[in-house]
Order: structure tokens, then C-alpha cells, then sequence
């Protein structure tokens, strides 16, 4: 138990600013959310349809940066500090080759957009809000250039800083664009959009200047010279990054997907499935949290060349997440209806909420086990696999399972119910799958390097 103890204050070091940053990540979305919610039910529909579009694809070029955070952390637990900044300045172009192509993919799909089968209304509002949103992408991609760095070395205090402070901002921003305070036309969701970019903007240069001015990141010698593109770090960050990037895309298309299935429900249930999937994915941050610290405190220890602490602490990843699983699932459903009633006054969209909330609760539980062990899998840089699974997983159960129960069922169409049951089937199957992987390839590192008396 003292054990236990020990190796989990290193991922509460590690993860309790990340649990701060990813809580802000998700003010933000909740502040859309719910400001558009209280604009209109069909605000709140353009919204989802805009995220549902578009989420995967951003996730997909964030996945990328992500792979920053293993490689930083090995290193960084190496003492190879110098090439820290190496590998940095060297990943900077492929930085920002991402952050141009995905401003340029939002405005890309905010043009093709019209065409979807959809209330006309309710597409005019994606189409505004993905191209106010279309810079913020850019700064954003660049903001978690530097966010991964920073986390990969232990620091992601400066990281929460600037996040929290940017959620704090994007509230005020938020309301006097969408409702039209301060002499600005009212513009719903679309307000929203100018928000988002006006704040990835401030905190790409907030963190910009933290790195270049702080004491803790200087001993890596980001600016000691100029770096040009290197074939060698490209292709160590699209091994690592592209899978990771993959995954997530996979994982995110099954929630925009089913967002896009259940579309056709109706605008209520449109508006009662975004809330739900709004709350459950800010408990979540707890297990999110700790996945995420497991890849640098992993990452640290492999570094190290501690391969049985680095195993010790890939279980003991799984075990927090999973804890804090069952936290969130009593707080579900024992608030179900306090939480869900911040999110909306119609009595309509509030009863699908509070009864989706009941899966959403259920869903923490396999969520929770696969968070401990990809995060843990990600120190390790095993990435490919994991994807393989999520494939299969996401795109051959849960996503096919949903749409027949939604609209077939066994006996009868369970509607949006039917969805919600197919992803959580989905999640059962990845959990197990990655799971296994861990104990594999944990398990291998430490059989690969016996007797040469590095573990």
C-alpha cells in the first residue's frame, strides 16, 4: 500500500494541473454549449452539427501533437536535454504544416456543408460558426505544440495556468458575442466560434512567452540555433503521433457519428444527447487526467531505463482511472437532474438529457479502464496497435450496433437509448482489448532487458 501511495502522488504532481487544464478545455465547450442552449434549441443543434462535422478531423491533427509528450518525457528522463530542443525546433514545421491544413479543412467543410440532408436553418448555423472557429484552429494546434513539450518535461502548471485563465475569458466573450452586449449584433453560436479563436489566439501567446522567458525550459536550449525539417524527428513524430491521431479520430467519429445517426431524431433529441455527452465528458476529466500523466510519468521512468516502475505505474494508472470511474458514475446519477437542468430551460430537451444521463453514467466505467491504459501505452510508445483496436472496436460494433437498435432494434426502434447502448458495447470491447495489450507489452520490455541490469 505504501507503494501505492507513493507512486500515486507522482500522478497527482503530474496530473493534478492536467485535470485543472482539461477541465478548463471543457468550460470552454460547456460555455458554447450552454450558451447556445439558452439562445435556442436550434443554436445548440448548429452547434452539435458543426462539432460533429468537424471534431474527429481536429482531433485527429491533435492526436499528433500528443505523440510530442512521450517523446519529450523520455528524454527528459534520460537528461537528454539538448536534444529536447533539438527534437522541438526540428517538430515546429510540422507543427505548423497541421495548424494551417485544419484552418483550412474547417473552411473547406463550412463550404460543403449545405449539402447535408439537414433543417436548412440549423446548417446555416454550422456553416457561420466553423468559419468564425477556422483561426482559433491554427492557434490552437500551435498552443498544443507547446503544451505537449511543456508536459512531456513535468511542467504542466504553466500549461493549467494559461488554460484556466483563457476558460475565465471565453466566458464574458461568449455572452456579449452571442447575445450582442456591449454594441456588437446578437450572433448565437456563431458568437461562440469568434470566442474560440479570439482565446486560442491569447493563449498560444500567453504560453509562447512562458516557455521562451521561464527558467524551467531553459536548460533544453530551445532557441540555441536554427533548425530546418529533420526526415529523422518527421518520421519518429508520424510513427509515434499519426496512430494516436488515428485513434482519437476513430474514437471521436463514433460520438459524431452517433450525433449525426440520432440527427435525425429531431432537434430535441439533437439538444438531449449533446447535453448528456457534455456532462459526462466533464467527469471525465478525472480518469482523462491520469491517462495523461501516466504517458509522461511512464515516459520519465522508461527514460530512466526503470522498466518494473515503469510496468508498477502503468497498473497503477488504470487503478486511479478506474476509481475515479465510479466517482463519476455516483455523481450521475445522483445529480442527473441538478447537473442537467444548467444546460436548459425546455422541459423537452431537459427529459431526454436526464434519461441519456443514465447511460452516460454506465459509460464511465469501461471509458475509465481504457483512459488508464492508453495513457499508459502512449509512455511506452505503443501506438498502433491500440489504433487497430479502436477500429475495430468503435467502426465495426458500436457505430453499426447503434444504428440498428436506434432505428430496428430487436423488437422495436430504441432511438437515441439504441445509440448510447451500441457505444458503450464498443467501449466494453476496447477496454479488454487494451487492457491485455498493456500486461503484454509491459511485460516484454522488462523480459527484453533482463540481465543487462537496467531494470
Amino acid at each position: 500500500m505504501d507503494k501505492f501511495i507513493t507512486e500515486s502522488r507522482h500522478f497527482f504532481k503530474i496530473g493534478l494541473p492536467i485535470l485543472g487544464s482539461q477541465l478548463s478545455y471543457m468550460i470552454m465547450h460547456t460555455t458554447d454549449t450552454i450558451v447556445s442552449g439558452r439562445y435556442g434549441a436550434e443554436e445548440l443543434a448548429g452547434l452539435v452539427i458543426a462539432g460533429a462535422f468537424t471534431f474527429p478531423i481536429y482531433m485527429l491533427f491533435q492526436g499528433i501533437m500528443f505523440a510530442i509528450t512521450p517523446i519529450v518525457a523520455q528524454l527528459y528522463g534520460a537528461k537528454k536535454y539538448n536534444q529536447i530542443g533539438k527534437k522541438m525546433r526540428e517538430i515546429f514545421w510540422i507543427a505548423i504544416i497541421l495548424a494551417s491544413l485544419i484552418f483550412l479543412i474547417f473552411l473547406f467543410i463550412s463550404e460543403v456543408l449545405i449539402f447535408f440532408p439537414m433543417k436548412e436553418s440549423i446548417l446555416e448555423i454550422s456553416i457561420s460558426y466553423l468559419k468564425a472557429a477556422s483561426i482559433g484552429m491554427f492557434f490552437y494546434t500551435m498552443f498544443r505544440f507547446l503544451s505537449s513539450y511543456s508536459e512531456g518535461m513535468t511542467l504542466t502548471s504553466p500549461v493549467f495556468m494559461v488554460v484556466f485563465i483563457g476558460s475565465l475569458i471565453n466566458i464574458p466573450l461568449d455572452i456579449i458575442f452571442a447575445f450582442g452586449y456591449m454594441g456588437l449584433p446578437e450572433m448565437g453560436s456563431v458568437g461562440c466560434g469568434y470566442a474560440t479563436s479570439i482565446v486560442s489566439f491569447l493563449m498560444f501567446l500567453s504560453l509562447g512567452f512562458i516557455v521562451l522567458n521561464f527558467n524551467q525550459y531553459k536548460k533544453t536550449n530551445l532557441l540555441k540555433k536554427f533548425n530546418g525539417p529533420s526526415k529523422e524527428t518527421s518520421s519518429e513524430l508520424l510513427k509515434l503521433g499519426l496512430p494516436i491521431g488515428i485513434g482519437i479520430f476513430v474514437e471521436m467519429s463514433m460520438f459524431a457519428g452517433a450525433a449525426i445517426v440520432i440527427g435525425q431524431l429531431g432537434e430535441v433529441v439533437i439538444a438531449g444527447h449533446a447535453i448528456a455527452l457534455n456532462i459526462a465528458s466533464i467527469v471525465f476529466m478525472l480518469p482523462l487526467a491520469i491517462g495523461l500523466s501516466a504517458a509522461t510519468r511512464i515516459g520519465n521512468l522508461i527514460g530512466e531505463k526503470r522498466f518494473l516502475d515503469a510496468r508498477y505505474a502503468s497498473f497503477v494508472s488504470v487503478i486511479l482511472c478506474l476509481l475515479g470511474a465510479f466517482l463519476n458514475m455516483t455523481v450521475l446519477l445522483s445529480l442527473k437532474g441538478t447537473l442537467t437542468s444548467l444546460y436548459t430551460t425546455d422541459i423537452l430537451v431537459f427529459n431526454a438529457a436526464v434519461h441519456l444521463v443514465l447511460f452516460a453514467a454506465i459509460f464511465q466505467i469501461p471509458d475509465g479502464i481504457q483512459m488508464g491504459s492508453l495513457g499508459a501505452l502512449r509512455g511506452y510508445k505503443d501506438t498502433f496497435v491500440p489504433m487497430i483496436y479502436l477500429i475495430i472496436s468503435y467502426w465495426v460494433f458500436a457505430i453499426p450496433l447503434g444504428y440498428f437498435l436506434t432505428y430496428h432494434g430487436v423488437r422495436e426502434p430504441l432511438g437515441a437509448d439504441g445509440m448510447w447502448i451500441g457505444m458503450i458495447l464498443g467501449l466494453v470491447i476496447f477496454s479488454i482489448f487494451i487492457f491485455m495489450r498493456l500486461k503484454l507489452i509491459s511485460s516484454k520490455l522488462i523480459e527484453d532487458n533482463e540481465g543487462n541490469g537496467t531494470i
